[in-house]
């Protein structure tokens, strides 16, 4: 059934290049969509993501890639949003990796899929995090008729799995996990007369699952075999022996020498050296170790094994000089050096020399005998040095072989805590053997003369066991492993290690053997426990567990890992698809450590945020099988107290994961369970037994009835969602564990007071802390005391496991606080409005105490989380539970909030989302500041959500923003209150804001920072959503990454207190009016557009004329926004004077004309508009209100001169073809307090020579590039770091495009001039003028560097051929020169100017030299004057840095890659496909990068410029309106 998508889980994996993830854990569950994503390293390339798992119906075969299919979800082929996906739905371990065509792998990793548990008659799911287990030593349960009553005791102590330990015949040492046959059901099962067969294992476990609701789980052991296994001894192939294994010999050898010494130490022959049988002192050992130097190594010559026999290779090497040899170069290339080659089969001097290195090494001086004696005596010398290192290694070996044996002697004969073996004898050997033996006893020498008998050989096999602190990844018996030589090894004497080779062609029996065995166990049982995992190799596991899932595909798997590594615990669970990792409450030393072992493993914190359902694959650590006791443990009670064992169990139980223990726990069995030596019976249930019976057991025993109740609660908690954990340790003994759910808000509280320390020699301190629970106990879910009881003292019984009769639990449940005989007394005491808090005192917490309380809400805070749950419903399904409707909706409640969302503007939008700091001191308010951190980007929701898309992922509860909503209500009223002071639409949304804060205000607090940003998410999503409905439908139907830019739109777009534009005129339709704040009294409000935040978005310093037509096109016209876009265009034709747009807006008023370029961008912006909007030619009859009709008059008034659009065109080319020049006025410090006096002439005209627009002088700088030098101590002050006079190609650029497009309005009647009547005679028609620029072009900008070249005036100058200048006709004629980024402006608004070879070949240049991580360079890097790190507040000596002077000299600024990319991809087109390919690669790359600044961005936006190599520039806009625009205007291009 497939899941409607806003229910459904979708987790999205970026995929980076060169992340190789096979150490993360990813899980997953069965239902959930796993998307794959592009991440910046590999946007724009031609992904190809693989994977093993299957498809639907088919078989999984781990070897088997399939290639995913991209789906784009926009209909275009944008990086940002394409995706592949995997409907999720078997369980397993599934490979994924991704590379592109000719590299297969860039990067892959795992995902581990959970399986689903079934039982009961229905079929009911058993949650993972619900699983309480209980392990038995099969052996231990007697005949398959008495299990029921032996495994009802787990039942009825509220178990819901069973771990049997392996049911197949045990070896002879009679170990639980060495097995004689894997594949029978053990005989011992089956009662005289009977044969029970697995077949009627299955019908008990079936039983289990569908009476008990009981899960059973069996081992596996593939590591080992019993060594009296009667296969191994008729395929000696599946283990290590001497045969297959010859790496091993020496260490056979040695093994035999210390049995041998055991023998003569067991009849007392070392009496008289000292070393007794009975050994019991350090004395004893010295002479051991004596014996091992004196008698021992001397007589076995274990080094004998690793040397060469000198002589003999000597004397080849002689014959080879005789015979004239040489060496054979193919093999050693030519290089000196002896190798030696170890002998394959490890006999005694069996080592032999490579005669070619011998050769290449040890030349004669001739052919003479004795230069060639000569050689053969270096070559003697340098093997005799050889063979004295072999003998020091073998030397090393011995000496750890001596420590270890004495080690494992200290242990096992002298330590306190070991077994106290007692006497050397033959059956109880000074060490356990490392081989088997299997012939009579004999001497060393005769044993010895086996090496050269295979059919013997074979049979001595390596027994298995396990090496402290060795690599788990490795296999200890391989060749190249000295752990048998060195006894590294803790020996299991009972069980022969299996050798599998690399695959089942190695070894086909044993493969075979071992599959038949896992697919009994998974047809019959519903999990596997993988024994021993750290030291099975990992091919085989994966193998085996491959075909046990083929049988049982919903198979689970546990593990106990002993890596030491979190990492390689991640390798085993991500190869083998390991559903749950064993953890030991044992490894706790103490009740802190305890309670923190708990939140280690699950659950998420108390208050955690609501997650979106689509959301990002975060690593996470293996799911816990959380286990009080194991059997590898020793006995909690001997090393804690009896006393301990249900405090500590409680503290388990309340973990969020699968918990539980072993069976004897809950009995106080003291002492360790012994899994080879028990052999006694489990007790039987019986509900009436007595408390004194041994053999039967009832709730009366042990801990069982606070198990049973521990369990059902550990089952409860984990079904219905309390999936929020918080531990709080009171003092030294006592944790308090909290489960919280967080859709009802209940609580359940347990207090355990553990007992570490045993009562009577410990003494505990009478007086308990207070303990203070927030809101209002419902119950007490249980209460329970370990206490004493009247019975004899323990005595171990012969016949059945039985545990001490001397305690037993006092229990109640579901009972009022009032009957509690543990609390004295709970007083409610009030903390705030919306805080009930509960102080709880004790009065009989002992030691081995616990108590649970229910706990929810105070009465009212659960009612209003009710209702606020239920208007959370409109937005997300996943708020239904525990939801509530409201008795008395507040009327702004009772739509819905998208009806009110549909009523903003953007304009609108622009306050609600944004507005930075200087914005909002306007109108006399600011940004929220968080106390201790800083203060928010934005006043609108975009600042908190920014800083909460980084807080809620991570659940950074601890964040200052969490704990100033925790403090007080201040920034809900912020937020709500400053849309409230508002008019008309927006003042609603800030009163449905307000009406949801006044609920939470009621919540307790530490519930706040959770709902507080699920009502913004909620309210920020909707915003969105009405948002794109206003734009264009490219924006509309856009992608994630469309959809962030066009966000700069609203971002950039707003009106401020005062208007930052002159007015228009009333007879243009549709323009918005207002009462003025200031003065009371109707006025346009249009939206004018920030050049930057934050340095320019208030008062005189927010618009610029070149910069708002620059970011039009793009943050205006292709979001649709175009009645705006008209009005700005108008607003901005009025200001027109001296036939320029002004640079600095200043509302008209204050505007300067200080710039060449902002008329020509302003052009562009009315062609843009007629070719972009429908009827967009309209424009051209709308009136202009003229606020300058003379050059030299004062601001009209309103309404004084208005004229079309059209004669105000014609009026700014009128001008330049005359000839512009005029000094700004108030010339001086008054406008600018670094400019010289030069500079303040203005001078604009057309080169009759070529049409170019020229202008400037080396004082000024008219163009985009306008950094002017501000020190003094530099002697910068006043010149301009590029002044581009001339013709500047961008201008030149502009111009052609707009003669073009006017050529073409007048053609099509739209434009009513065809051309200029200049000097009152002379006629200059846009056509001619259209034309001249194209003829001029080529010759005047193209740098050829062919020195010959008639166009080119300064040879000498050129240092870059292949480009295009950056100007033509400067005061410095070496500035032309220089390669900057302008040309591709050029390209892209006119680019018919171009040759495509020529233009191919200067973009290839711009992307070497200028492309940078987000912008382009401004300046080549080879050019001397380079510097790339803006710096506008360092004063120093140096002329080209001082006071930021390298502002367009280097530092890479953003817009000019959209005209880069843009210019790349037109004549990319046009050099056909494999070409335009190639560069829609490239753009996606580059675009890929802005994707990934945007998306991190606390401005959600580009920034103005940054320094080299994309370094963040602290002295640049953090957005800035045409980083978006032009990088937008990509998008839209693609």
């Amino acid at each position: 059934m497939m899941l409607p998508q806003h229910l459904k889980q979708i987790r999205v994996l970026m995929l980076n290049e060169k992340e190789n993830l096979e150490r993360t854990l990813f899980r997953l569950e069965q239902g959930f969509e796993l998307q794959f994503r592009l991440g910046p390293t590999l946007q724009g390339r031609r992904v190809i993501v693989h994977t093993n798992y299957p498809l639907y119906g088919q078989k999984f075969i781990r070897n088997n890639f399939r290639v995913l299919a991209w789906n784009y979800p926009t209909g275009r082929e944008d990086d940002s949003d394409k995706y592949c996906s995997l409907e999720i739905n078997i369980a397993g371990s599934y490979e994924y990796y991704f590379g592109y065509a000719g590299v297969e792998r860039l990067g892959g990793g795992y995902i581990v899929v959970d399986p689903v548990l079934r039982v009961g008659e229905d079929n009911h799911v058993l949650p993972l995090d619900c699983i309480t287990i209980q392990t038995y030593l099969s052996k231990c349960l007697g005949h398959l008729d008495d299990w029921p009553d032996r495994l009802r005791v787990a039942k009825e102590s509220g178990y819901n799995m069973i771990h049997f330990t392996p049911l197949q015949t045990l070896g002879e040492s009679r170990s639980c996990y060495s097995l004689a046959d894997q594949l029978t059901f053990s005989p011992e099962f089956s009662p005289d007369g009977k044969s029970y067969t697995w077949e009627d294992v299955g019908g008990l476990v079936e039983k289990l699952r569908t009476e008990w609701n009981m899960v059973s789980i069996t081992d596996v052991v593939y590591n080992h075999t019993a060594a009296n296994s009667v296969w191994i001894k008729e395929h000696p192939e599946c283990g290590y022996n001497l045969v297959n294994s010859p790496h091993l010999r020496p260490a056979w050898v040695l093994d035999r020498a210390v049995w041998h010494l055991t023998t003569r130490v067991a009849d007392g022959r070392y009496k008289e050296k000292g070393l007794p049988p009975d050994i019991i002192s350090e004395s004893h050992l010295n002479a051991l170790r004596s014996v091992f130097w004196e008698d021992i190594f001397p007589q076995i010559k274990l080094w004998e094994f690793y040397q060469i026999k000198v002589e003999n290779a000597v004397e080849q090497f002689r014959i080879l000089l005789q015979n004239g040899s040489k060496p054979d170069q193919s093999k050693t290339k030519g290089k000196k050096g002896l190798k030696i080659i170890q002998d394959p089969e490890y006999c005694r001097y069996g080592n032999t020399v490579d005669m070619d290195s011998a050769l290449e090494t040890f030349i004669p001086q001739s052919s003479s005998p004795q230069h060639i004696e000569e050689s053969c005596g270096w070559l003697k010398q340098r093997l005799t040095e050889l063979n004295k290192e072999q003998y020091h290694i073998v030397h090393q070996h011995q000496e750890q072989a001596v420590n270890c044996i004495v080690g494992n002697i200290v242990y096992e004969r002298l330590a306190d805590h070991g077994p106290k073996l007692g006497p050397i004898t033959r059956k109880s050997p000074l060490v356990t053997s490392y081989f088997t033996f299997p012939y009579v006893e004999m001497t060393l020498d005769q044993e010895m003369e086996f090496l050269s008998q295979p059919d013997k050989m074979c049979h001595f096999l390596a027994h298995n066991g396990w090496v402290m602190g060795d690599d788990p990844l490795r296999n200890f018996a391989e060749s190249g492993s000295n752990v048998y030589l060195r006894r590294e090894l803790i020996c299991w004497g009972d069980s022969v290690k299996l050798r599998y080779g690399n695959g089942p062609e190695d070894c086909p029996y044993l493969w075979e053997h071992m599959q038949k065995y896992t697919e009994i166990t998974a047809k019959y049982f519903h999990g596997v426990r993988l024994d021993n995992c750290h030291s099975t190799p990992l091919h085989v596991a994966e193998f085996m567990l491959d075909a046990a899932r083929v049988v049982r595909p919903n198979l689970y798997v546990i593990a106990e890992l002993f890596t030491g590594s979190e990492l390689i615990d991640h390798v085993f669970v991500n190869r083998l698809g390991i559903s749950s990792l064993i953890r030991e409450a044992m490894s706790a030393g103490d009740s802190h450590e305890e309670g923190r072992l708990v939140y280690r493993y699950g659950g998420e914190p108390v208050g955690a945020f609501v997650q979106p359902s689509l959301r990002p694959l975060m690593p996470s650590i293996a799911h816990a099988m959380f286990l009080d006791v194991t059997h590898d443990n020793e006995c909690p009670i001997q090393v804690r107290s009896a006393l301990d064992s249900l405090p500590s169990s409680a503290i388990v139980s309340m973990a969020c994961c699968a918990t539980g223990s072993t069976r004897g726990y809950d009995e106080l069995v003291p002492h360790q369970i012994s899994v080879v030596k028990e052999e006694r019976f489990y007790s039987k249930w019986n509900p009436s037994a007595a408390p004194t019976s041994i053999g039967e057991v009832g709730l009366h025993s042990g801990i069982i009835a606070g198990k049973l109740a521990l369990n059902k609660l550990h089952q409860e908690l984990g079904a219905q969602g309390f999936i929020q954990v918080y531990v709080d340790q009171i003092d030294a003994d006592i944790v308090a564990v909290t489960r919280h759910c967080p859709s009802t808000h209940q609580s359940v509280v347990t207090v355990s007071r553990t007992a570490f320390k045993d009562p009577r020699t410990h003494q505990y301190d009478n007086y308990v802390p207070s303990m203070f629970i927030p809101g209002k106990i419902e119950e007490i879910v249980l209460e329970a005391r370990t206490v004493e009881r009247e019975s004899r003292s323990y005595q171990k019984d012969e016949e059945y496991i039985n545990g001490m009769l001397e305690y037993t639990v006092e229990i109640k449940r579901h009972i009022p606080i009032e009957e509690s005989a543990v609390v004295k007394h709970a007083g409610v005491t009030s903390k705030g409005r919306s805080e009930f808090v509960q102080e709880i005192q004790f009065q009989k917490l002992t030691p081995g105490s616990v108590i649970s309380f229910r706990v929810s809400l105070d009465p009212k805070a659960q009612k209003l989380v009710g209702v606020l749950r239920f208007y959370l419903s409109q937005f997300s399904p996943k708020y239904r539970r525990g939801s509530a409707p409201d008795e008395k909706p507040p009327e702004v409640l009772q739509k819905p909030l998208a009806q009110l969302m549909a009523k903003l503007t953007l304009a609108d939008m622009n306050i609600l989302l944004f507005r930075c700091e200087a914005e909002e001191q306007e109108d006399g308010g600011g940004c929220y500041s968080i106390p201790g951190w800083e203060s928010l980007k934005y006043a609108g929701l975009q600042g908190l959500m920014s800083v909460l898309a980084d807080i809620r992922p991570n659940n950074d509860l601890g964040h200052p923003l969490c704990a100033n909503l925790r403090d007080g209500d201040w920034l809900m009223d912020f937020v709500s209150n400053r849309l409230i002071h508002r008019d008309g639409p927006l003042a609603q949304v800030g009163h449905w804001l307000g009406a949801m804060f006044d609920y939470l205000r009621h919540f307790p607090r530490y519930l706040i920072p959770c709902y507080f940003d699920a009502i913004l998410v909620s309210t920020y999503t909707t915003a969105l959503d009405a948002t794109f409905k206003l734009m264009s439908s490219f924006i509309e139907k856009g992608s994630t990454f469309v959809h962030h830019l066009a966000l700069g739109s609203v971002q950039m777009c707003g009106v401020g207190r005062c208007p930052a534009l002159p007015p228009i005129s009333t007879k243009v339709p549709d323009v918005p009016y207002r009462i003025s704040p200031v003065t009371g009294e109707e006025e346009q409000c249009c939206v004018s557009l920030a050049a930057g935040l934050p340095h320019f978005s208030a008062g005189i310093f927010r618009c610029w004329g070149r910069d708002t037509f620059i970011a039009l096109r793009g943050l205006m016209l292709i979001t649709g926004r175009h009645t705006e876009a008209r009005n700005i265009i108008l607003a901005f034709a009025g200001t027109l004077r001296h036939g320029l747009i002004p640079n600095l807006l200043g509302e008209g008023c204050s505007a300067r004309y200080n710039c060449r370029d902002a008329v020509w961008w302003w052009l562009q912006c009315v062609q843009d508009y007629t070719n972009i909007v429908p009827e967009g030619y309209e424009i051209l009859r709308c009136l202009v209100l003229r606020m300058y009709p003379t050059d030299d008059c004062e601001p009209c008034k309103s309404g004084e001169v208005e004229q079309p659009l059209y004669d105000v065109i014609q009026e700014a080319l009128q001008r330049h073809l005359e000839g512009i020049s005029f000094r700004e006025r108030n010339a001086g410090l008054k406008i600018d307090m670094n400019m010289r006096d030069e500079g303040f002439n203005v001078v604009a005209k057309v080169d009759p020579a070529t049409g170019f627009v020229t202008g400037g002088n080396r004082f000024n700088c008219g163009t985009w590039m306008d950094k002017m030098g501000e020190s003094d101590r530099a002697r910068n002050k006043g010149i301009p770091a590029t002044p581009r006079d001339g013709a500047a190609v961008e201008i030149v650029g502009l111009c052609k495009s707009a003669l073009r497009w006017l050529v073409e309005l007048q053609a099509k009647g739209l434009f009513p001039y065809d051309g200029v009547k200049v000097h009152q005679d002379v006629f200059i028609s846009y056509s001619e003028w259209n034309q001249q620029i194209q003829q001029s072009f080529e010759a005047a900008f193209w740098v050829s560097g062919d020195p010959h070249d008639p166009n080119e005036k300064n040879p000498d100058l050129v240092h870059k051929k292949g480009i295009y200048k950056d100007s033509y006709g400067a005061s410095s004629p070496w500035c032309d020169y220089q390669l900057r980024p302008n040309f591709t402006i050029a390209m892209v608004v006119a680019p018919e100017l171009f040759t495509l070879e020529r233009a191919w070949k200067a973009l290839e240049i711009a992307e070497k030299k200028l492309l940078g991580h987000l912008g382009m360079k401004t300046l080549d890097p080879d050019d001397m004057v380079y510097c790339g790190v803006y710096d506008n507040a360092l004063d120093n000596d140096n002329y080209n840095l001082a006071k930021g002077f390298n502002y367009h000299q280097g530092p890479e600024w953003l817009w000019p890659v959209g005209y880069f990319l843009r210019a790349k991809l037109f004549f990319a087109k046009m050099l056909g496909e494999e070409t335009y390919s190639k560069t829609i690669t490239l753009v996606k790359n580059v675009l890929s990068r802005h994707y990934t600044h945007l998306e991190r961005s606390l401005w959600k936006g580009l920034p103005e410029l940054t320094n080299e190599n994309g370094q963040h520039c602290p002295f640049s806009c953090e957005t800035q309106a045409w980083s978006l625009a032009t990088v937008l205007e990509v998008l839209y291009d693609l």
